[in-house]
């Protein structure tokens, strides 16, 4: 399009649904998206597939295993492990870094980006939670772009363009409330994987989908939203909205509401990250209001749901807390979904590994992978003990 200049992208975590998504905006905007890199964890038939289609200068993978079954396959050199992330991330040619790693691997790619000049979107909320005082302090030393992907973040990030956060009152984070919003908490100790796997609104991967029922979701969103627009994560709110519209609003201090609005599709916020400060025409489909006809609001039941005081509290701790905060869910949710611990049991792991962490301030990059090791190892521990 005249006057806006084509995006060469690196994508990490090409295989998820963001990843997915991200490919479909770039085939619908060919004249400003164009993928130059690829990566991912685990799926060699799923990269083996998207580097023919779109055929990126260079090519990585996570588990070195795969990144040698993936090179045999497509007849060109993969890179290999952190190591290969980081030459991807880092690559010339590139000029925006799209992090959807699920999990911590993306943290260091993230960094590796921003310190080489690179735009950063972020899908993966584990960077801003586990180092998000680290990655804005090195963006603002860079002068690079953050620019978030998470429909609520892209949400707020929309409605507050032009406006200084101390004209804000509040931010506040949409949630769907998940599957298990109107599910009496006696009886979350039966509830199954399956049907913690069924989200109301959204197709995301099964470790999202999780901290969707168990709102840590939004939790985590909490934290990234307090580093990634400078706030404190006491003017930080969620309010529940089942229907899935409105991604988030910004209350202004004159008691001014600025809402997003659209159809639950990811596309929209991929878009948005990627051709910003633009807005181009698209394939997708309008969002009909009349059709959707009701758009209703509760306050989350934090008893039900600790994950949001947990959140809260990790974030005006600071430090270490956070990634302590992520690490001990992740570890949670994984013995969850293996059947090892019940669904209730979730808020229980985090909030005793929390109880027990000594917080470093201020942390390093060192101090901040140590302490998510510590809580992988106690979280680990704690499950043992819960059962």
């Amino acid at each position: 399009m005249v006057g806006i200049r084509r995006r060469n992208i690196v994508l990490l975590g090409t295989t998820g649904s963001i990843g997915q998504s991200t490919m479909k905006v770039a085939e619908d905007l060919p004249e400003l998206v164009r993928i130059v890199g690829m990566a991912s964890r685990e799926s060699v038939e799923g990269m083996e597939q998207a580097v023919r289609r779109f055929q990126p200068l260079r090519v990585a993978m996570a588990n070195p295993q795969k990144a040698r079954e993936l090179a045999a396959r497509i007849g060109r050199p993969v890179g290999e492990g952190e190591r290969g992330l980081v030459e991807l991330a880092t690559m010339p040619e590139a000029d925006m870094v799209l992090v959807a790693i699920v999990g911590t691997a993306g943290l260091e790619p993230a960094l590796a980006a921003v310190r080489a000049g690179k735009d950063l979107a972020i899908a993966s909320k584990e960077i801003l939670v586990m180092a998000g005082e680290l990655v804005m302090e090195e963006a603002r030393r860079h002068r690079v772009n953050v620019l978030p992907v998470d429909s609520e973040h892209s949400a707020i990030f929309q409605c507050l363009e032009g406006r200084a956060v101390s004209q804000v009152r509040r931010l506040i984070l949409t949630a769907s409330g998940g599957p298990f919003r109107q599910t009496p908490r006696e009886q979350f100790a039966h509830i199954t994987v399956a049907q913690a796997l069924k989200h109301p609104s959204w197709n995301m991967g099964p470790k999202i989908t999780i901290d969707s029922a168990t709102l840590f979701n939004k939790g985590l969103e909490m934290i990234e939203a307090r580093w990634l627009f400078d706030i404190e994560i006491d003017r930080v709110d969620v309010v529940i909205h089942p229907q899935s519209v409105i991604h988030s609003m910004v209350e202004f201090l004159d008691g001014s509401i600025l809402a997003q609005l659209s159809i639950p599709d990811m596309r929209y916020p991929i878009q948005y990250a990627l051709t910003w400060p633009h807005r181009v025409p698209n394939s997708m489909p309008p969002t009909d209001l009349a059709r959707i006809g009701t758009l209703t609001f509760e306050e989350p039941d934090s008893v039900k749901f600790p994950s949001l005081r947990l959140a809260r509290e990790a974030g005006r701790t600071g430090g270490t807390m956070p990634a302590v905060f992520n690490a001990a869910n992740e570890v949670a949710v994984a013995r969850f979904v293996e059947g090892e611990i019940g669904f209730a049991d979730i808020f229980e792991v985090v909030e005793r590994v929390m109880q027990r962490h000594h917080v470093v301030a201020h942390a390093p990059l060192d101090a901040i992978l140590a302490a998510d090791s510590w809580a992988r190892t106690e979280a680990a521990k704690m499950a043992v003990h819960v059962i």
